[in-house]
């Protein structure tokens, strides 16, 4: 060391003892200090080296650092408590991790996934049961997030139409029963989970109608079979629902409250945040609206609650809770009848979770989760409406006594067919329940062997309880399902993706079966600059199965055939048990990047083929299925079971395909407007079905003008009925300082359908009552959805929300009358929420 010659001489050299003193302090300081490191990498896997990592604690930076050329990264802190890491790398988006605790003494590992600046590749898990980057998996995902695409909407009906592949069909206005289907495939097809969940009724019905929202982070959809990861139920797609759980150091708290059109109001409370090992939220939100239509009130509530509390660095415990309770008049196909019924709809839902989350280590992760879903139904009709048919008139199709009609109308389908008359409406006041209780024990484990193989074991033990307690024909129901899950998931040199599993399934009402899921993806050329900046080419290949619900199995043919001494039928018409729906899909597809990743640009092409579908036989052939009695025994049984609300049987009789192309396309112009698109061809064929299979017993199709009709299913040949052969949908949200707005719009074409009003009509000119062809009897339509908030308080938003801008009434199938052009308008307030 040099010494200015102005300075008397000094002695430089440390003693010795105090030199290792330093040393001593400096080791102990580091081994109480917590360690955060990880890898930061892009979507496709690739190192990224000088990204900036800074950990953020009580809103200020604690320590930072710069990922290595490896991508590495570790920062040392003497501090405990609550973080979140703020990641950042040139071309590629800031990110904010989730917050997460850490004590002295821990080691906490962070990989970091970036993604591209302008296109948006999420991580996903339903495509592997890891968390994993878009890019590195082969299947077909979308994820709709709580701040882009649900932050104006109070349920996820117009949101789910904003993806390829997926059909959303609402029978009626706001709250009325809402199905999804996914590339062709029925609505029963879809596992439904919140917070890992399985939310779904026995058999995997669920309605999307009265979902609500409220404390909903994201939602993710994955299209394709999925029963391999996820167990009987994945056949067509996987719904994943998460709740978000409180971040800041302090309580925050959110209102908001809104006014619309048809007397519909909306207020929503949050209140979240973090305290050392603990975070907690909570939640509320009430919407009612008295929609267009007579008796057709709606109103929902909804509760849902997040605690997690972690033990350590390395495990958590968290709880959470969804607790929906609603009520909606059902007034029933209303261009029918031009009279409403007096009917209510009420659902009360709870799916509750509980898990223990730990990581063994750097390499080995385990989660335990308990599953609780209690879900009741109810219907009734209060009164009958409609025009008292005198007894000299009364029909033996299905009332049995007095019924009603409606007013004389005139159905015209958008196939250019029509037909007037009067439709029975009503036979007496009824009432029905369905209840579906379950509870799940799940086992995940996931090990990474090296960087670049991970494998993934599972356990998930069910224990399902049905009834439908206001009948005394049907049982109640008890099912114990047993499944087995194994998976790898890998890359060669992150250009080749895989994954490759199965599962073991042993379900009490079908027994065994060992779907098989497989997939890979190949990057022919890595992201790079240039007008062509990347190419992906993909594969995917599984099997999956559905269990029957319960209504399928109570209403089964062949159980009511075996009760009733029905044996010759049973063998003249090879009618089976009830057994698990099954379909087996192939896809293939390709991924382009353009303008140096400003453009992304996805198509797929899937073919499913479904078997052992399940359709209804109408209770009109049971003088065919039982010659073995009486006229008069027959009719005392079609009374039993209208009596009991089943006025259909149910077989695994149908077969039919299902292929098509899907196709993507977004991008950012600039940092404050995205653009997305898609369009979807399905072209879904019916290969058998029982009406066609068993004419000649059952006797004639029923006709329109010579054009043979499928009253309860599609004949063979046809579509499968409410699944449109093309769909699309375009959105753009906008943000900038205090301003967003969102523009979103969907759109379907004429899909096949059924007005299932079989039988004479009042007027007995037309002996099949009020059918009409099935081919593109529904009509299509286009609805656009625009809405936006202005910030003009730091704790203040304003925002609206338009729906349904062309006025489209046609949204819903034939007979439903959609809801009109509407607006909400409103106020939120925030406290603490921004101090983060």
């Amino acid at each position: 060391m040099h010494v200015p010659a102005f300075l008397p001489a000094v002695s430089w050299r440390i003693p010795r003892r105090a030199a290792a003193a330093v040393v001593v302090l400096v080791f102990a300081a580091a081994s109480f200090a917590a360690t955060i490191s990880g890898v930061v990498t892009d979507v496709t896997g690739a190192r990224v080296s000088g990204a900036n990592v800074t950990l953020i604690s009580n809103g200020k930076v604690v320590a930072s650092a710069i990922s290595t050329a490896d991508g590495r990264f570790e920062i040392l802190t003497g501090l405990s408590g609550r973080f979140f890491l703020v990641v950042s790398a040139a071309k590629l988006r800031q990110l904010q991790t989730p917050d997460f605790y850490a004590s002295q003494l821990d080691s906490i590992e962070r990989n970091i996934v970036l993604e591209p600046e302008w296109v948006r590749e999420s991580i996903v898990v339903t495509a592997t049961g890891i968390p994993t980057p878009q890019p590195q998996t082969s299947a077909a995902t979308t994820v709709l997030s709580s701040q882009l695409d649900l932050a104006l909407r109070t349920d996820l009906v117009s949101a789910l139409r904003l993806m390829p592949g997926a059909q959303v069909v609402q029978t009626g206005q706001m709250g009325a029963q809402t199905s999804l289907f996914i590339r062709g495939g029925d609505s029963d097809d879809n596992k439904v989970l919140v917070d890992g969940v399985d939310a779904g009724d026995l058999g995997n019905q669920f309605d999307f109608g009265p979902l609500s929202t409220t404390a909903v982070e994201s939602a993710e959809v994955y299209r394709g079979p999925d029963s391999g990861l996820f167990g009987a139920g994945a056949e067509s797609g996987v719904v994943s629902l998460t709740t978000p759980h409180g971040t800041t150091s302090f309580p925050s708290l959110i209102l908001e409250g809104d006014e619309g059109d048809f007397s519909t109001s909306h207020e929503d409370a949050e209140l979240a945040g973090a305290h050392k090992k603990l975070d907690y939220l909570g939640a509320f939100s009430w919407l009612q609206t008295a929609n267009d239509l007579p008796n057709d009130a709606y109103h929902v509530a909804t509760t849902a609650a997040n605690l997690g509390y972690a033990l350590n660095g390395a495990t958590q415990i968290r709880g959470t809770i969804h607790y929906g309770v609603d009520a909606t008049g059902v007034p029933n196909a209303w261009d029918f009848y031009h009279v409403a019924d007096d009917a209510t709809e009420k659902d009360q839902n709870i799916f509750l979770s509980a898990s223990i989350d730990n990581h063994t280590t750097a390499s080995f992760h385990n989660e335990v989760r308990y599953g609780l879903t209690r879900k009741r139904e109810q219907e009734y009709l209060w009164q009958t409406s409609g025009t008292p048919v005198p007894a000299a008139d009364y029909s033996t199709d299905y009332c049995f006594g007095p019924e009603t009609l409606g007013n004389a109308v005139t159905i015209a389908g958008a196939n250019g067919y029509s037909a007037t008359g009067q439709a029975v409406l009503d036979c007496s006041i009824y009432s029905s329940q369905l209840v579906s209780n379950r509870d799940a024990v799940i086992y995940r484990g996931d090990i990474s062997f090296t960087p670049h193989l991970y494998g993934l074991i599972g356990f998930q033990y069910e224990d399902e309880r049905g009834a439908e307690p206001n009948s005394s024909y049907y049982p109640s129901v008890e099912r114990s399902n047993y499944d087995y899950q194994a998976a790898v998931h890998g890359d060669f040199k992150d250009r080749f993706f895989y994954s490759l599993g199965g599962s073991l399934e042993h379900y009490s009402l079908f027994g065994v079966q060992t779907p098989p899921r497989g997939g890979a993806s190949y990057y022919v050329f890595h992201p790079r600059h240039g007008v062509f900046s990347g190419t992906r080419a993909l594969f995917n290949y599984g099997e999956s199965d559905r269990e029957p619900t319960l209504l399928e199995q109570d209403e089964s043919l062949y159980s009511f055939l075996v009760a009733n001494g029905a044996q010759s039928t049973i063998q003249q018409l090879h009618i089976s048990k009830i057994g698990a729906p099954q379909d087996r899909t192939y896809e293939g597809g390709a991924e382009q990047t353009f303008l140096s990743q400003h453009v992304l640009f996805r198509a797929n092409y899937f073919h499913n083929e479904f078997g052992r579908q399940i359709e209804a036989v109408g209770l009109d052939l049971i003088p065919e299925l039982l010659p073995n009695l009486t006229a008069a025994q027959q009719q005392q049984l079609e009374q039993v079971l209208v009596a009991n609300n089943a006025y259909e049987l149910t077989i695994n009789s149908e077969a039919f395909s299902a292929q098509g192309v899907e196709g993507t396309v977004e991008s950012g112009i600039g940092k404050n407007i995205f653009l997305r698109g898609g369009y979807t061809y399905l072209n879904a064929v019916v290969q058998r079905s029982f009406t066609n299979d068993d004419e000649a017993l059952l006797g004639p199709i029923p006709t329109f003008d010579g054009i043979p009709v499928g009253p309860y299913s599609p004949l063979e040949g046809a579509r499968p009925f409410r699944r449109a052969p093309h769909t699309g949908f375009i959105s753009a949200t906008f943000t900038r300082k205090k301003l967003s707005g969102v523009f979103s719009s969907a759109f379907a074409s004429r899909s096949d359908d059924s007005t299932y009003l079989e039988g004479e009509d009042a007027t007995g000119t037309n002996a099949n009552g009020l059918l009409l062809p099935n081919r593109n009897l529904d009509y299509g339509y286009t609805k656009i959805d625009l809405g936006g908030s202005y910030q003009f308080r730091s704790w203040m938003d304003i925002y609206a929300q338009g729906e349904n801008l062309l006025d489209n009434q046609h949204i819903a199938p034939i007979g439903y009358p959609s809801l009109p052009f509407n607006v909400r308008a409103g106020l939120r307030v925030a406290w603490g929420l921004r101090r983060r």
